[in-house]
């Protein structure tokens, strides 16, 4: 049975949301490249940008199950203490 997947990307502009049927014992990177959030947002960096499953931390190599969520990470553009402080201010 194939695993059915979702893989969401977010920015500040825009919120995506993939689906995808996966082979079983696929991994969170092939779910990425087989599913086109690369071709629409080229500047992700699978080096650089974390990945998670449902808000922790996974590996690229992590084997996915059925209903798996996979959150593609951005880089904090701003320290989240510092911004509470601006704010603050």
């Amino acid at each position: 049975m194939m695993p059915l997947v979702e893989i969401v990307y977010a920015t500040a502009e825009v919120q995506r949301r993939y689906a995808l049927d996966l082979a079983d014992g696929g991994t969170v990177r092939e779910a990425i490249e087989q599913c086109g959030v690369l071709r629409d947002h080229p500047q992700i960096d699978l080096a650089r940008d974390g990945v998670g499953l449902y808000g922790r931390l996974a590996a690229l190599t992590e084997v996915l199950r059925e209903g798996d969520r996979i959150e593609i990470l951005r880089p904090l553009v701003v320290d989240p203490k510092t911004g509470r402080n601006r704010r603050a201010r």
